[in-house]
């Protein structure tokens, strides 16, 4: 029996490529590239100082304030039509690291300097020399016997303690910084036979007598900027009161604005009044007393530290 034969139809579908799947690779590598660029961009930034971040912060917050402040020239303090607040902290950003770098070169040298003369050796004393963030701190402290600087009672300086300002003075006088002088007594009440005479008078006395020999050691008197007594009321241990490391002198250089020749303190109080606007939302610094400098030395004397109070 005759069969016809089957026909085949065989379809073939053409497949078009749409020019490289249309594209889309190129749109996730740029989202790649950009993801990536921001993050090198972060990480720069954190490895900067912290002068170069709040400028950085400072453009961000207000671009337009930021570029008219800064559009005067190299000069912040002639800045044509800037606000004064942004003058103010970029002189500080300018000026603060070079002379942060400045405190930690006098603190080592100076950390040298008096293990050389051999001047803490058999005192019981200790000298701590910290770059914080107002500036230089150098506090002179006893830690045992309360005669190491001091004669009982009274603010006759201790052969010990004139040496040792001397040593010191040969190092403030490279710096172009102020000084500020501050006496500190422990919490003990003071007893004298002068009527109305207390720890207030006391640590006035003891740090005027070290400015005293400040001055006779070479440092020039203006570089003097106040001299301070805070008897019992800035303990360094708070929780002792007693503690003989609260019996000390304290020298500190604070930081300047060496554009204008103000001290930081000073700078900080202007910067705290009220302004028309604030380009830039972060401070200059706060007026903490932490370390905010790897520059944290100490120079212990023979003496244990913590053997009583006493004047």
């Amino acid at each position: 029996m005759y069969q016809e034969p089957k026909i085949v139809i065989v379809k073939k579908k053409k497949v078009v490529g749409g020019g490289h799947h249309g594209g889309s690779w190129k749109v996730a590598y740029a989202d790649f590239v950009t993801a990536m660029m921001a993050f090198f961009l972060v990480m720069w930034i954190m490895g900067m100082d912290q002068g170069v971040k709040d400028l950085v912060q400072g453009y961000f917050s207000n671009p337009v304030g930021f570029r008219r402040a800064y559009s005067g020239g190299l000069n912040p303090i002639s800045s044509g039509n800037s606000i004064q607040n942004l003058d103010i902290q970029r002189t500080i950003m300018l000026t603060r690291q070079a002379q942060s770098e400045r405190f930690q070169e006098a603190a080592q040298n100076l950390e040298g300097q008096m293990r050389e003369a051999g001047v803490m050796i058999g005192l019981d004393a200790e000298v701590e020399i910290v770059v914080t963030e107002q500036g230089l701190r150098i506090d002179i402290m006893e830690t045992g016997g309360p005669d190491a600087f001091f004669e009982r009672s009274s603010a006759a300086l201790r052969p010990a303690l004139t040496t040792l300002l001397s040593t010191i003075s040969e190092q403030l006088v490279d710096l172009p910084n102020q000084v500020v002088v501050e006496g500190h007594t422990d919490s003990m009440p003071f007893r004298a036979s002068r009527a109305g005479y207390t720890n207030w008078e006391l640590s006035v006395d003891r740090a005027n007598a070290a400015r005293r020999e400040l001055l006779a050691a070479g440092l020039p008197a203006e570089r003097i900027a106040e001299v301070r007594g805070y008897a019992d009321r800035e303990l360094k241990i708070p929780d002792d009161p007693l503690a003989p490391r609260n019996r000390r002198i304290s020298l500190l250089l604070p930081f300047t604005a060496e554009e204008s020749g103000v001290m930081f303190g000073d700078v900080q109080r202007a910067m705290s009044r009220p302004t028309a606007s604030e380009l830039i939302g972060t401070g200059a610094a706060a007026t903490s007393e932490a370390a905010t400098s790897s520059s944290n030395m100490s120079l212990p004397g023979a003496g244990t530290p913590g053997l009583g109070g006493g004047r």
